[in-house]
């Protein structure tokens, strides 16, 4: 298939890297012009829980665009989110007539996708369980153990209207050379249960600089993780959604977390069996140690914007998003001491 990515960052890179060995004609676009000129030289090293190999997919710089063809099938969207509106106007430019954009992005970001390109030309794609990372231009790394040998389905391509079509299947079964993968017909359950894991660990991983076993280490950061994931669960429930599982446990015990023996339970959950365990840095975190803009008003935020609107009370979400709205605003320095000044400043 001909395939376009706007945006070739850590999951662009990763599934253009993918795609292309398996094929495919990948073109990636992105605005970091010395990821563009690496690519372009030396190609993309792609490491990870499976064998390491170098992909040499057509990349352009951003003001390169206008010069691509317009006959792709499918362009994939893996921006940060608050650049899906204008990364979704390029990918559209540059479809067939009966081309499809993919949001292969963290948070919200299906509904921008249609504003833009209408939804019978979107579709979502919810990654669960993967973190990938690209801390120089050129090499694209992922952290987390593949879900296929264990029978997790890592990629999930849903339509808007929770119907199972030809499309999603065939995004879903293109990305089997990466990983387990399927179509699903609760994409905005889906959604909300990967909101929810990024929601209970990306944020605490920005403001404290501390990679997640760190933070499963300390009890402390056990106690906002389970805040935030037990406010973003009872948010979920009360917007009607069927939430899968969020990290292995059911989106009702969390919820229920406001109970001791709940609490407990999770709490001896998160806790590392053995010291040792990777030291993984999440997207938000990685944003922070990159000096970019994180995606919290989009993550927490619309967890705390949601919960509002259903009269769910979110405070220790509102009381993150604070904190790392300051850090992206420089007013605050990114300390391990920050978790438990925002429990503080949530009267937690």
């Amino acid at each position: 298939m001909k395939i376009l990515f706007v945006g070739a960052g850590a999951i662009g890179s990763y599934l253009g890297g993918f795609l292309t060995r398996a094929g495919h004609d990948v073109t990636l676009i992105d605005p970091w012009a010395e990821q563009v000129e690496t690519v372009r030289q030396k190609g993309i090293s792609v490491t990870g829980p499976h064998d390491p190999f170098e992909a040499r997919p057509a990349i352009y710089h951003l003001h390169e665009a206008q010069r691509l063809p317009r006959d792709f099938e499918v362009a994939f969207v893996a921006m940060k989110v608050y650049d899906t509106a204008w990364a979704a106007q390029l990918a559209v430019r540059h479809l067939k007539s009966d081309g499809f954009v993919v949001a292969a992005e963290n948070c919200w970001p299906d509904p921008i996708v249609a504003s833009v390109v209408g939804k019978e030309r979107a579709v979502g794609l919810v990654m669960s369980k993967i973190g990938v990372a690209s801390w120089k231009a050129g090499h694209v790394e992922r952290g987390h153990e593949r879900g296929g040998a264990t029978g997790h389905d890592v990629f999930r391509a849903g339509e808007h209207d929770g119907t199972i079509t030809p499309r999603t299947q065939m995004i879903a079964e293109m990305l089997k050379v990466v990983d387990g993968s399927k179509a699903t017909d609760n994409l905005w359950g889906e959604r909300w249960s990967k909101l929810c894991a990024n929601a209970m660990g990306n944020p605490v991983q920005a403001m404290s600089g501390l990679g997640s076993s760190e933070i499963a280490s300390s009890e402390v950061g056990r106690a906002i993780t389970i805040h935030l994931a037990s406010e973003s669960a009872r948010v979920g429930l009360a917007l009607g959604y069927t939430i899968p599982k969020i990290n292995g446990a059911p989106v009702e015990q969390w919820a229920d977390a406001g109970r001791r023996e709940t609490w407990q339970a999770l709490d001896e959950m998160l806790t590392p069996k053995s010291a040792g365990g990777r030291n993984w840095k999440a997207s938000m975190a990685q944003d922070v140690a990159k000096g970019r803009p994180t995606e919290i008003d989009y993550m927490n935020g619309f967890v705390v914007e949601k919960g509002r609107e259903k009269g769910v009370p979110t405070p220790v979400s509102a009381a993150v998003v604070e904190t790392v709205r300051e850090i992206d605003r420089g007013r605050r320095k990114q300390a391990a001491e920050n978790v438990g000044l925002t429990l503080k400043r949530a009267g937690v």
